[in-house]
């Protein structure tokens, strides 16, 4: 499992895309497949990977989840909360664009000025570092909704391989990839 090979290799976040907001436009029959996928990978994944010191954490909105599954969450998050090693971070019900709202929405409430620093700390993902490492599997060249703040500055990481195949060896063609880039943050590149 990638999780477990990004704990191996010393990676502190990972956060995989598992159903976004627009997921729920799927045909009726997929999405009931798709959760029923998810509710078995938790029960099976949960003490496992927090055996391994992996710590859980979601993002999105989950009050369109099944109670079960929404159970299994918090459950997941509880169990690991002990954890200090890598955060497994599962995107469901999100989109980048509803995450960013949502921040603007809350800083306008509390009565804060709609800064950039205001939104960052709102987020669902408030306090991490932002991504380095975006990786895009399926053949797919687009970021679809992910994390469109957070990503500002990622590196994009395009494969054909399909989630399901994506392991450990994918994992690390992505990094060996990345660590050839040169990242400048818009500044000029460096000379040789």
């Amino acid at each position: 499992m990638v999780a477990r090979a990004a704990s191996d290799i010393g990676i502190e976040v990972l956060t995989l895309f598992a159903f976004s907001q627009e997921n729920w436009h799927r045909p009726e029959e997929e999405v009931s497949l798709l959760m029923r996928l998810f509710v078995r990978t938790l029960q099976r994944e949960i003490r496992l990977l927090t055996r391994n010191n992996v710590r859980w954490h979601f993002i999105g909105e989950r009050a369109a989840f099944a109670p079960q599954l929404q159970a299994l969450m918090v459950e997941a998050e509880e169990k690991s909360a002990h954890c200090t090693g890598l955060l497994l971070q599962v995107a469901v019900g999100y989109g980048g664009q509803w995450d960013v709202a949502q921040a603007a929405a809350r800083a306008t409430v509390e009565g804060a000025s709609v800064t950039a620093e205001a939104i960052e700390s709102r987020l669902s993902t408030a306090g991490q570092a932002p991504v380095d490492l975006m990786i895009r599997t399926g053949g797919e060249f687009r970021i679809s909704n992910f994390m469109l703040w957070q990503l500002a500055y990622a590196e994009l990481y395009f494969c054909d391989t399909l989630w399901p195949e994506f392991d450990g060896e994918g994992l690390q063609a992505a990094i060996h990839w990345f660590g050839r880039r040169q990242r400048r943050f818009g500044r000029v590149p460096e000379a040789s």
